[in-house]
């Protein structure tokens, strides 16, 4: 099938050798082709040049169409009195040297007499034609599926369609690679014209020619080969072809298979053991928290068990697209949630579950980030507190099915991943189908953490790439746009945002660094600047005195903050110890300010739970004007906020204002299914959105029950939390080197 679509297509479009064509009063034209005349157009443009004949006799045969004689059939009356045909355009069909076999059959030159008496185009009654039509149609037809459908189709498109030859390609070693230098390129454009200049011009063209028909003839060789065989043997050579592939793929896949020994540091050596607060007000408190997380586990395994999400006011499964088929997010996103609250029961059912049921072999294109954060990042946190295999095995073959979506030519990864077939794309509203900067920035601590599970060096070069091509590209004014070309590696637009789009990649800057037990000295200094630079262009102070975080569109500021940058607070705040000399308690400061202007964000609504997004215009100050930003989620942000704030200051406005969000979290959005998100703060009736979120369970719950906890639960300089809460342990220092084990 594949040989007989190469030999066809090859003799429609390449053959040589074509007679010289003939003026309409016979002079001859200068190209071989038959020249045009201005009044004898046929329905064609007069500068349409018409197909070379297939042969050096002129033993052709032509199909026409048209309804009127026109410049290609002026100077040939016999190709005129054939009429028109009901097809498009005009497709030599076959040809004989000399008029003989079948093409002088149907009228070929050379004036032979064999054949049928008055052979020639005009000689066919139209039935015969049509006939003739239908066979070629199906035969081309045929062929051109024949391309698309047998293996190697891409290598036959690109070989004998379009003439594709190593001579014609740019050489392979001088491709600037991620994060290269334009100077490097135009090096490399230099040096390949200096080792391939010809000495003549006409013997280098002579040189490429020659190499395209020998491709073509290979190809040509092929194709013979493969007509000659049986339809069983092609089939047969499909089914290998296909086995092949997947051996290739389940043996790159074994190495994950055989994973390290891996130290894991007593769990209560590093304060993932609980214990009861002294204080006794505290202590009943955070028994509440404890009571709100039993109520959501509760109905969402009475619901919607082994689903993503609870739809609590409806009492049913949600799932998200964000997951394609994977399923079961709650389960993995409240894994480490049960652990430290001592929910045992429920984290052994959650366990037997992951076991059981979490299956990654699906068909099913999902959002790269967030099953990273979710998904990735749960059930490493749960292999971390509990030592269990099975978390560690699920972790990295997830990691695994993700690494495809780094396959672009800069390396920055895709937002979306098809985990079966491996094909990505980006989201279709991004700016020029670019990737997210919060999105490719918030895989370092996870993929980091997976090097060191697998023992495979692959997650941590894919991230560290990242940090290559965004070190070699310009800032403006020292900012990180939210739009990054995967294809080019250059930005694509100038929007910043510490919110949604920008938000987590600044906040994994700094964690990268505290991870790396303070030895990833380059992300300390990309955080820095970059927070600086935020300071310099983004920060603004309303009328009364509310610090806020404006967005950035090419220079112009929108005076809009959303609830995703509330974790800004804590996140200045959190590294505001290792800032530059006689910076430490200003950033401290800056985050004390953010959290308050967020918890007025909250406060000036009739529930008491913050909106999407707040301004600071038209005489507004952190209040939502716009119906669609008007709703909440069950979002963290506000009380991740609160969470660092208590634990590096003690200031109990901190535990005051946490708890206000529980009280007002179990009068608006508690219903007897679970917790519901609102679609409006400000309304004093509730509407429900119906969606007890995944993260309500991974983020919000933790963080109000560790503010309620004393600080050796969970401490700070041991544990980092990656976006959605999840623990992962300080590398360097909780975690000695396998061989060290081993002694």
């Amino acid at each position: 099938m594949r040989g007989c679509s190469e030999r066809s297509v090859a003799r429609a479009l390449f053959a040589k050798g074509a007679a010289s064509g003939r003026r309409p009063r016979g002079e001859l034209s200068p190209r071989g082709i038959p020249a045009a005349r201005a009044g004898d157009l046929g329905g064609l443009d007069a500068q349409d040049a018409a197909p070379r004949p297939l042969t050096p006799g002129g033993g052709e045969v032509w199909l026409l169409s048209g309804a009127a004689r026109g410049h290609w059939t002026a100077g040939n009356p016999a190709a005129g009195a054939a009429g028109a045909m009901p097809v498009g355009g005009l497709l030599p069909l076959f040809s004989s040297p000399a008029g003989g076999g079948l093409g002088g059959g149907l009228g070929g030159g050379g004036g032979s007499s064999s054949g049928r008496k008055g052979s020639g185009p005009a000689a066919f009654r139209l039935t015969e034609k049509f006939v003739l039509l239908l066979v070629f149609s199906a035969f081309i037809t045929l062929c051109f599926g024949a391309i698309f459908f047998l293996p190697d189709s891409s290598k036959l498109l690109s070989g004998v369609l379009f003439h594709s030859s190593p001579a014609l390609q740019p050489a392979a070693d001088h491709k600037p690679g991620p994060g290269a230098r334009a100077e490097d390129a135009a090096e490399g454009r230099a040096r390949r014209g200096e080792e391939d200049a010809p000495g003549d011009p006409a013997a280098s063209l002579e040189d490429n020619l020659a190499r395209i028909r020998e491709n073509h003839e290979r190809a040509l060789r092929e194709a013979k080969e493969t007509l000659q065989k049986l339809p069983e043997e092609i089939q047969r050579d499909i089914l290998m072809e296909k086995e092949k592939v997947a051996q290739d793929q389940l043996s790159n896949r074994a190495g994950f298979r055989r994973l390290p020994p891996v130290y894991l540091a007593p769990v209560n050596t590093i304060g993932a053991i609980d214990r009861e607060p002294a204080d006794a007000a505290i202590r009943e408190k955070r028994e509440k928290i404890k009571e709100m997380m039993k109520h959501a586990w509760k109905n969402y395994k009475r619901y919607a068990w082994g689903k993503n999400e609870l739809k609590p006011v409806s009492k049913g499964g949600h799932s998200s697209s964000l997951f394609g088929n994977i399923q079961g997010a709650t389960i993995v996103d409240a894994l480490d949630t049960l652990f430290i609250m001592n929910m045992k029961d429920e984290f052994e059912e959650a366990q037997a579950w992951v076991e059981e049921n979490l299956n990654f072999n699906v068909n099913a294109e999902v959002s790269v980030f967030e099953v990273n954060i979710r998904f990735v990042g749960g059930l490493i946190s749960a292999y971390y507190l509990s030592g269990a295999e099975i978390f560690r095995k699920k972790a990295v073959e997830l990691g695994v099915k993700l690494l495809p979506a780094f396959q672009t030519p800069s390396g920055i990864p895709w937002a979306l991943l098809n985990i079966k077939s491996g094909i990505g794309r980006n989201w279709p509203w991004a700016s020029g189908g670019s990737s997210i900067l919060a999105e490719f920035g918030t895989l370092h601590l996870e993929f980091m953490h997976l090097s060191y599970l697998s023992g495979n060096p692959i997650f941590a070069d894919k991230v560290m790439n990242i940090r290559t091509v965004l070190n070699n590209l310009e800032k403006p004014e020292g900012l990180y746009p939210n739009y990054l070309n995967p294809n080019s590696g250059q930005w694509a637009q100038y929007h910043v945002s510490v919110g949604g789009l920008g938000d987590s990649f600044y906040e994994y800057l700094l964690k990268a660094w505290l991870m790396s037990d303070k030895t990833d000295l380059q992300a300390k200094k990309m955080y820095f600047d970059a927070i600086k630079a935020i300071e310099t262009h983004l920060i603004r102070k309303s009328r009364n005195g509310l610090t806020y975080i404006a967005e950035w569109k090419g220079g112009l500021l929108e005076h809009k903050m959303g609830h995703l940058t509330c974790f800004a607070g804590g996140m200045f705040a959190l590294g505001a110890d290792d800032a530059p000399e006689g910076m430490t308690q200003h950033y401290l400061q800056l985050g004390a300010e953010i959290a308050r202007t967020c918890h007025e964000s909250y406060n000036r609504t009739f529930v008491k739970l913050g909106p999407e997004a707040f301004r600071f215009d038209g005489g507004v100050e952190a209040i939502a004007t716009r119906q669609n930003e008007k709703y909440y989620i069950l979002r963290p942000e506000v009380v991740e906020t609160y969470m660092y704030m208590w634990r590096l200051t003690h200031d109990p406005k901190y535990r005051k204002w946490a708890w206000e969000a529980v009280e007002a979290l179990e009068k608006h959005c508690r219903v007897k299914g679970g917790y519901s998100g609102l679609r409006d703060v400000y309304f004093t009736k509730e509407s429900y959105d119906d969606v007890q979120q995944s993260f309500f369970l991974a983020e919000t719950l933790k963080y109000l029950y560790l503010i309620f906890s004393d600080d050796d639960l969970l401490p700070l300089e041991h544990w980092i939390f990656n976006t959605e809460a999840h623990l992962l342990p300080v590398l360097s220092r909780n975690l000695k080197k396998v061989e060290d084990d081993g002694k």
